[in-house]
């Protein structure tokens, strides 16, 4: 309530009761309107939750959010279904006191899932309890799914509609740890099972066994996967996702084995399912008109097997009535309308049963096994919301009957709970109107003239009772009735819109049209002695449960629907009546299932009939605001100063103090015994709008004397901190004084020491000294070293290091050297190699080698005025030899015969040495490969060099050896020698001799 003060100019109020205009619908949808849109579907009444389906996920109910709530009083955080839970759960600990909490709306508004969140809360508070009690809440939580499957189908206005009402009390100990739960169920709308209007489906097991069950499953019940080849599931043309569908069914299962079905059990609750798809599919043939047969056997034979019943008996049973006259026993045909009306029964009331087995078994699973001391309950109630459709039947009048119990019960509590504070506290009771429906409720229920009465007494009667003649008999003890009109008894205006076999109930809600036709058989539901006999034969455990020999035996007849409804609806009110309610309203904001979609005409409607009006005129009946005076007082305090910043005396003098101090008088308050009663709204609005801005100035004051008292608490600690420091850092570093003076007295005595021995042989004393010597040397070399291969300077050494000096010099001048090739650029590195080639061939052997060191080698000895021919010349050596040139000089050839000169160009590639005539056009004169080649040079300082075959050639051309002048002939051969991977026959002569061709 505090924050919906807080934050009431925001997104609307959190409390209906807080509306100016409360008698106002339109004030009041609008409210709903503004928080819908914004995200806020929880909205209060009070102590009443009113729940606004979204259609989409909002991410408000993990188990974060469940922590938020747990513990807290509900008007302490934003409106929530967890509040609400946890409101009850604290209530029910703390006074021993049973809560029931009632879930009503109508298809599509959410309650199913209300009840989830509420199992949800109790599954994640009693998480981190023991193993039994966990194992307890995960049975809860698992009942669900195997309810929803068998009770639940998709509707025109809900895809998980439950077709059936269910209530289950689940028991505590005394700290408030679940230990048990029941269950039960009002009126399963079993009729779905064989007929469901356009754009509905069947119960949603029939779908997922056929999407989610393995083909050797569906093999052994003879089932297609395909639910069009099935009556019961083809009818409305509304196909299902089969990829959901099987998701769904694996967690129907998955929870049948927590819940602790057994495999055996599971198998024949399967094969009942597949058993009812079956009968649906069973055809007869007529005979002669009164008397028909099963058309298609093999359908009979499929349930035979899927059953264990004869199949003989199946077709007897299904075509063929015995009715029992006194002592007379007599089998009659039936006909192909009855044959069909008697497999549709059948289907009905075998679903109708395996679901009341169900919840047997859930029941039986969720007993209690330990002790038997009962301790406290919480009741949920979710059942179906008051229904009004097109074409309305017996189905729907159950359940708005239900609607009107339950309104009228809800009507009582809340007057009642009013009405008893009011009381306790001692404010005058301001009388509400509202509309009580308790007539309506009586019309239906009152013995003998009501219209469960009336519709028993026909079915009952003999001789030939039909719709019409119920209908004509109610009309006559109904007629004047104010909330009953039937076509026979209405005015000319409403005659036009009720036929003649309806009839009209003016409900709480509003007026229903309800159809009669089907309320007898309905009501009777009557199924044939030999079915019951040909289901008893049956192999099937559940069938055999369900079916059992003694109801055969019976000669009683059976109560109708409608007072077994009727009664169990007595025990409800009876169970409800016994516990405190919680109420949670759901509404749904739309009929085609959107989100953001907000219909106010349908929205008005469903407050209309929820009594959301009524409930808030019940609850602003004299006060808007009520409050204890402490939590009052401990708010609000601030204002008075009388009562802050605390008061000495009663809550209820300072809560009247600080009234007056406001200026408020008895018309605008009024004070309980334990409470406040504010009348109208705009009053606690000027107190909360007074508190707002009394806060900003408390805010500052509190500010600034916390902030004074920490700086000055602060400091006090800084300073006994900073004494206690400094005492300790003094003695700390007389100590490290000291002892560093006594360490560097022994530094010193030592040193000197070794300084005097320092040539002798190293010992304990001067090791310390020579080390430092050493370092010291090692630290002035390294400052000291050459950074050029040349430089020739190197620090002198002291005796203790002179071993390491001769170490180091070649080793530094190798690191020199390695550092100086490895920055040669790859050139400059070549022409070295071609050097250290060049040494080896000629040092010491060649008198000017010297002078040729000296020079750097080049690929190409030509001149400028030789680049013109340079090309020509290549090319003229590539058609000969096609390899790469890798060196070319000019050389000058001396003739064998008068040793002319003539100049030619030497050209050396991989395989060869050509000799070329290039004064014209390139011609090539002479040839050799380097692989027979002998090179004879002089070892004077000449330029002499003979080219020689090292083994003649069979050829009559051959020319003979070459003698050439080349002015760089150590560069020449050397070339040759590493084009040839030094093969080339190098042979340097002493001194000069006449060489033979």
């Amino acid at each position: 309530m505090e924050r919906a003060l807080e934050h009431r100019h925001t997104i609307g109020v959190e409390d209906f009761v807080l509306l100016e205009d409360y008698q106002s619908q339109e004030a009041f949808v609008d409210n709903m309107r503004k928080r819908f849109n914004a995200d806020l579907i929880y909205t209060y009444i009070g102590p009443v939750l009113v729940s606004v389906n979204p259609y989409k996920e909002l991410g408000i109910y993990g188990e974060k959010r469940v922590n938020e709530y747990r513990g807290v009083n509900y008007y302490e955080l934003p409106p929530h279904i967890f509040a609400v839970i946890n409101g009850a759960l604290t209530s029910m600990v703390e006074e021993t006191r049973d809560q029931c909490i009632l879930i009503s709306g109508e298809s599509g508004s959410g309650k199913t899932e209300a009840s989830k969140k509420i199992l949800q809360y109790i599954g994640v508070v009693c998480s981190r309890t023991g193993r039994d009690v966990q194992s307890v809440r995960d049975r809860l939580i698992q009942s669900n799914p195997v309810l929803e499957a068998f009770g639940n189908a998709k509707t025109v206005r809900n895809d998980n509609s439950s077709r059936f009402g269910k209530y289950m009390d689940v028991e505590f100990n005394f700290v408030g740890e679940p230990t048990s739960g029941h269950i039960r169920n009002y009126l399963l709308e079993k009729s779905r099972v064989v007929t469901q209007a356009p754009g509905e489906c069947n119960f949603h097991i029939f779908h997922l066994l056929l999407a989610g069950a393995s083909d050797e499953l569906l093999k052994d019940l003879c089932l297609e996967r395909d639910p069009r080849a099935f009556d019961y599931t083809k009818q409305s043309g509304h196909m299902r996702n089969n990829m959901h569908d099987s998701d769904q069914y694996n967690t129907v299962i998955n929870s049948m084995e927590i819940v602790g079905f057994g495999s055996g059990e599971q198998r024949d609750v399967q094969a009942i399912v597949a058993a009812i798809l079956h009968l649906g599919n069973i055809r007869f043939e007529d005979i002669n008109g009164t008397s028909c047969k099963v058309e298609n056997n093999e359908v009979a034979q499929r349930i035979s097997k899927v059953l264990g019943v004869p199949v003989a008996d199946v077709q007897q049973a299904l075509t063929h009535r015995t009715i029992e006259a006194q002592s007379d026993v007599v089998t009659t045909t039936l006909g192909v309308e009855q044959s069909a009306y008697a497999r549709d029964a059948l289907s009905k009331a075998v679903y109708d049963r395996l679901f009341s087995w169900l919840v047997r078994r859930l029941n039986t699973s969720l007993a209690s096994h330990g002790q038997a001391t009962r301790h406290t309950l919480l009741g949920i109630l979710d059942i179906y919301g008051f229904e009004v459709f097109k074409s309305n039947g017996f189905e729907q009048f159950c359940i708005n009957y239900c609607n009107e119990k339950l309104q009228q019960l809800f009507i009582e509590l809340t007057l009642k709970s009013e009405q008893e504070e009011y009381l306790a506290e001692g404010i005058t009771w301001v009388p509400v109107e509202y509309f009580n429906n308790k007539i309506i409720c009586d019309m239906i229920e009152r013995k003998h003239t009501g219209l469960v009465s009336l519709l028993d007494e026909e079915c009952l009667r003999p001789g030939d009772a039909t719709d019409l003649t119920f209908l004509n008999k109610m009309t006559q003890a109904l007629r004047t009735h104010a909330h009953y009109v039937a076509h026979e008894s209405a005015d000319n205006k409403a005659r036009k819109t009720i036929g003649r076999d309806e009839f009209r109930l003016m409900h709480y809600a509003g007026d229903v049209t309800y159809k009669v036709k089907g309320f007898m058989d309905k009501n009777n539901d009557l199924l044939y002695r030999d079915l019951k006999e040909v289901m008893a034969k049956s192999t099937n455990k559940i069938v055999q449960d369900i079916f059992p020999p003694t109801e055969l035996q019976g000669k009683k007849m059976p109560e109708t629907v409608s007072t077994q409804f009727k009664k169990s609806l007595d025990q409800l009110m009876t169970i409800l009546m016994s516990k405190e309610p919680s109420y949670i309203r759901c509404i749904k904001p739309n009929d085609v299932k959107q989100s953001r979609n907000f219909d106010s005409e349908i929205i008005s409607h469903q407050v209309k009939y929820l009594g959301l009006m009524e409930n808030l005129r019940v609850r602003r009946a004299g006060f808007a605001y009520r409050r204890p005076f402490e939590p009052f007082l401990e708010r609000y305090k601030s204002l008075c100063p009388d009562t802050w910043p605390k008061h000495r005396g009663r809550p209820s003098q300072g809560v009247d103090k600080l009234m007056k101090h406001l200026g408020f008088n008895s018309e605008h308050y009024s004070m309980g015994k334990t409470k406040i009663f504010i009348r109208l709204p705009k009053t606690i609005f000027d107190v909360e709008d007074a508190f707002q801005a009394r806060k900003h100035e408390l805010v500052t004051l509190i500010t600034k004397i916390w902030r004074g008292r920490r700086q000055r608490l602060k400091y006090q600690e800084m300073r006994k901190s900073a004494i206690i420091i400094e005492s300790y850092m003094r003695r700390h570093l007389a100590k490290k004084e000291a002892e560093k003076r006594r360490w560097a007295v022994g530094v010193v005595r030592k040193f000197i020491t070794g300084f005097m021995t320092r040539n002798g042989p190293v010992t304990d004393m001067n090791r310390r000294f020579v080390a430092v010597v050493r370092r010291e040397w090692l630290l002035r070399l390294s400052r000291a070293l050459p950074k050029k291969l040349l430089e020739k300077k190197w620090p002198k050494a002291p005796p203790p290091c002179l071993e390491a000096d001769k170490l180091l010099r070649p080793m530094h001048r190798t690191w020199l050297m390695r550092k100086y090739v490895h920055k040669l650029p790859a050139p400059k590195k070549y022409m070295f190699e071609q050097k250290v080639l060049a040494e080896k061939l000629f040092k010491g052997k060649k008198a000017s080698y010297p002078q040729t060191i000296a020079q750097p080698f080049r690929q190409s000895r030509l001149t400028a005025e030789h680049e013109s021919m340079k090309g020509a010349v290549f090319a003229a050596v590539t058609k000969v030899d096609n390899s790469e040139v890798k060196y070319v000089t000019p050389v000058t050839k001396y003739d064998r015969h008068g040793y002319k000169p003539r100049q030619r160009w030497l050209v050396a590639t991989k395989q060869g040495v050509y000799v070329l005539d290039v004064h014209d056009k390139p011609k090539l004169k002479d040839r050799f490969t380097l692989n027979n080649l002998q090179l004879t040079m002089t070892s004077v300082s000449d330029q002499l060099l003979l080219l020689k075959k090292q083994q003649a050639e069979q050829n009559g051309k051959e020319k003979g050896d070459l003698i050439l002048i080349c002015p760089h002939v150590i560069e020449l051969v050397t070339k040759l020698a590493e084009i040839s991977a030094e093969k080339v026959a190098i042979d340097i002569v002493s001194e000069s001799r006449s060489v033979g061709a």
